[in-house]
């Protein structure tokens, strides 16, 4: 194994042993509180970030065997099962985070015009609307496998969703970029707006100084985790359709991405 190898091994393992514990509390107290006080949309949108991070948290062990051996030695049917939850749970997590601090924002900006619309049916409706989104996006990339299950071999090793041929790259590359610009930018501009209006609201107004500091804590760490944790790996979909190739760092910038498990939870 390489220096890369081990890195990627100790994160994903780590990010396991942290994320599934701590994803499971976080379900199961919102179910309680749900059940104890309603649900409102805050609930039902980290119920929904919970079940996403948990997704990826089951295929870890997946990634690090995978990892460890250096070889994709599951059936090749399972890989493209094995992508769709490891990316629906990135780009679902993107999105939930989006309706959180969006939530957040109205909540302080406009507090009695929100109150009408504050309902977890809606909210559930908005988190469907969210899901679709994801799936509509890679159920059209996993058109591309053309019969290959995305299993690629080079040097005599096989990898799943890693090694491309030229008819799956003209498909791939393209819907990269999109989803790049659909299911992140776009979120970070909104997540960007509504923590820095939160942020100044906040500040100006007369809370106690001890709540604006916890306020401001949240926000601005919610804000730091979702560009940390996503950035890199959306990055790499933007320099790989400049290139016109699939870049060998996307792999490695996928270990940010699955951080996310156990940094969300504690935000």
């Amino acid at each position: 194994m390489t220096v890369k190898d081990c890195v990627s091994l100790s994160v994903y393992t780590f990010t396991f042993l942290l994320g599934l514990p701590a994803n499971l509390l976080v379900f199961f107290v919102y179910v309680r509180k749900a059940r104890k006080h309603g649900a409102t949309p805050n609930v039902v949108y980290a119920l929904n970030l919970c079940v996403a991070n948990l997704a990826l948290v089951a295929w870890l062990p997946v990634k690090a065997l995978e990892t460890l051996l250096r070889d994709w030695t599951l059936p090749a049917p399972v890989c493209p099962i094995y992508s769709f939850f490891l990316y629906s749970s990135l780009y679902g997590s993107c999105l939930f985070i989006t309706a959180v601090t969006a939530g957040r924002y109205l909540s302080i900006a406009f507090p009695i015009i929100y109150k009408r619309y504050r309902h977890a049916r809606l909210s559930c409706f908005i988190c469907a609307a969210l899901w679709a989104l994801v799936m509509l996006h890679l159920s059209v990339s996993l058109m591309a496998e053309g019969g290959a299950y995305f299993v690629g071999v080079q040097d005599d090793i096989s990898a799943c969703y890693n090694h491309f041929n030229t008819s799956q790259l003209v498909v791939l590359l393209p819907l990269r970029l999109e989803m790049a610009v659909v299911l992140f930018m776009l979120p970070l501009m909104v997540t960007s707006f509504c923590t820095l209006r939160c942020v100044t609201l906040v500040w100006r107004s007369n809370l106690p100084s001890a709540g604006k500091k916890r306020v401001l804590a949240v926000a601005l760490s919610t804000l730091a985790v979702f560009v940390i944790c996503y950035a890199p790996y959306n990055a790499s979909h933007v320099v790989g359709f400049v290139q016109g190739a699939n870049v060998e760092w996307r792999v490695s910038a996928m270990l940010t991405s699955s951080c996310n498990v156990f940094l969300e939870p504690v935000v």
